[in-house]
């Protein structure tokens, strides 16, 4: 029967595999950490798992589709683990287990058993005849709010707790987990320093100003509100009082002085002189409370708050990662940012990823050079690593996802300016292309829709455009020498659209100090960031590629929210 599943630490503790010979070739297929074969050690070899038939092993994982059969003589469970889109096909007779609480979907269970060949004919390579149950996590099929039955990606959204067991988010778990490493790889590989910036900031990168804003004043005027309720400020008639026994203590104290009188008794009434003018502050100071938030000049003082100053959720590191750029060369961020930008777009997050390096001593060439060879790598990765559950993404949601992995990696960007890129576009119109966006003319931020015709149209392969117009573009880009551009270039791929925006950083103090005050922006908060140009300048360059967008890009997911695994948006911040 079962093991009861309460008894799990005892059991695991006590049961292992000691009957498995040291020299088994089971032994080397461990986990590390965790006294069981991950499943993908098993199935994912050439041979399918063929090859370790006859050897015993232990394995957990959750029930993806439970069966009986022969008249509940024997369950066939599908088990996965999460180390690989596939599964093992696990086989329970009724005489080593209860069978029902097997079956269900989302059934977590480990057991060990020896692994065996299968009849001919049949799919798997291998599976798993068990010969002890070691745990069983039940799940009522009632209950469960993931059946067998698929449900779409937006009803998933529903359960963000429990969709990392549908194959689906498990496969883009992975293929996440394989660019991030790839992305440290990567520059790790060519030099590049991994930097911390802050989340919580004072600088606006973007000038934007849609930031989430970190404050406490509004939780301490919460507090203050229901203490003010509680203990009410004193009255005038309170202050009143008090002042009156200060001037009776101190009234006091002058008599004993003018009559010499002994030097204790002066001192202890001098103490009663001081406790009674404390109170007094102390009575003074709570009457000035006010309910609500602090308010100098009609405005909220932010002098109050708990950094002393306006603070935010970082929508960028860039601004500080370059304070290290200038100093060590080569760096990099890879972090979370965040806009409260109102949009219910499939293509917008409040919360999402950015990769930021930036290259001293590099310009816009370098800056597009590193940019490029970034992304094929990150491409060339998952072809290698990751094939399996590309090929899952490329048989349930996008046939064209590893060739379009494929083409990118070996394939040479385009590179085009901007003016090229309005040229391109308004010949299309002409020839009868239809954008739903304002007209195309020089000035215009590109459009998704441009963007998408360049790469998936026109050159039929990811293309940097370059050297945008100034105005369009973000105060810390260098200013070229025609005024009205500046050193900026995006990298466009199929599918999204923009993945990349970067450029070649201002360096010149004169020059960014008029950006900023075009811009409206208060030159106050960036005066460190003035500094850099202040002392010891240097030109440098850098990008920053938005990590959930390189997602969309390689699985083929039509909406962002289901290749972040905890989405927040306009209405929604679960868990």
């Amino acid at each position: 029967m079962a093991e009861d599943s309460t008894a799990l630490p005892t059991q695991l503790a006590a049961a292992t595999l000691s009957d498995v010979a040291s020299s088994s070739p089971v032994e080397s297929l461990k986990a590390e950490f965790s006294d069981r074969v991950p499943i993908r050690s098993i199935i994912s070899r050439p041979d399918g798992g063929a090859g370790l038939a006859g050897q015993r092993v232990r394995v957990g994982g959750w029930v993806k589709t439970g069966r009986k059969a022969d008249k509940d003589a024997f369950a066939f469970l599908e088990l996965n683990d999460g180390s690989c889109p596939g599964n093992l096909q696990v086989i329970v007779d009724a005489a080593v287990a209860d069978l029902s609480p097997l079956v269900p979907t989302g059934t977590c269970v480990a057991v060990d058993g020896v692994l065996k060949l299968p009849p001919a004919g049949t799919r798997q390579k291998v599976e798993l005849r068990v010969e002890k149950v070691i745990h069983v996590g039940q799940v009522d099929p009632a209950k469960y709010p993931l059946p067998k039955t698929k449900l779409t990606l937006e009803r998933l959204r529903e359960h963000v707790h429990l969709r990392s067991r549908t194959n689906t988010i498990a496969a883009i778990a992975r293929i996440r987990n394989a660019l991030a490493y790839a992305t440290h790889t990567f520059f790790q590989k060519h030099g590049f320093l991994y930097v911390h910036t802050p989340i919580i900031t004072t600088s606006d990168c973007e000038g934007a100003g849609e930031m989430f804003q970190v404050t406490t004043l509004i939780s301490e005027a919460d507090r203050l509100e229901k203490d003010l309720i509680n203990n009410p400020p004193p009255s005038a008639a309170d202050i009143d009082a008090a002042q009156l026994v200060v001037k009776e203590k101190g009234d006091i104290v002058a008599q004993l002085k003018s009559a010499k009188a002994e030097k204790n008794e002066i001192s202890a009434s001098v103490s009663e002189l001081k406790i009674a003018k404390e109170n007094l502050a102390r009575l003074e100071e709570r009457s000035k409370l006010k309910p609500g938030l602090p308010k100098k000049d009609g405005k909220i003082d932010y002098t109050h708050d708990f950094f002393a100053r306006q603070a935010f959720l970082t929508v960028s590191g860039q601004l500080q990662v370059e304070s290290y750029a200038c100093a060590l060369s080569s760096v990099y961020t890879f972090g979370p940012t965040f806009r409260a930008e109102n949009s219910h777009t499939s293509r917008h997050l409040a919360e999402f990823w950015m990769v930021e390096p930036e290259i001293a001593f590099a310009e816009l060439k370098d800056d597009m050079n590193c940019a490029e060879a970034y992304v094929r790598f990150l491409c060339q990765w998952l072809l290698d690593n990751c094939l399996d559950d590309m090929e899952f993404m490329a048989d349930k949601y996008d046939k064209t996802c590893i060739e379009r992995l494929r083409m990118v990696s070996s394939t040479p960007f385009e590179r085009i300016s901007y003016t090229e890129a309005v040229e391109l576009l308004e010949e299309a119109v002409k020839n009868g292309q239809k954008f739903e966006n304002k007209s195309v003319k020089w000035g215009i931020d590109l459009a998704s829709e441009h963007e998408r015709y360049l790469t998936e149209v026109k050159f039929q392969k990811p293309v940097i455009v370059y050297n945008y117009p100034k105005d369009i573009k973000a105060f810390y880009m260098k200013v070229n020498d025609d005024c009205k551009t500046v050193a900026a270039m995006d990298v466009l791929v199929p599918k999204v659209g923009e993945l990349i925006g970067g450029s070649q950083r201002e360096e010149r103090y004169e020059v960014i100090q008029q950006r900023i005050q075009e811009m409206g922006l208060p030159l106050e908060p960036y005066e460190w960031y003035l500094d850099l140009r202040r002392y010891g300048t240097v030109k440098h360059s850098g990008f920053g590629l938005g990590f959930e967008r390189m997602l969309l890009f390689a699985t083929g997911i039509d909406n962002i929210r289901d290749v972040i695994p905890f989405p927040r948006y306009p209405g929604r911040a679960d868990l």
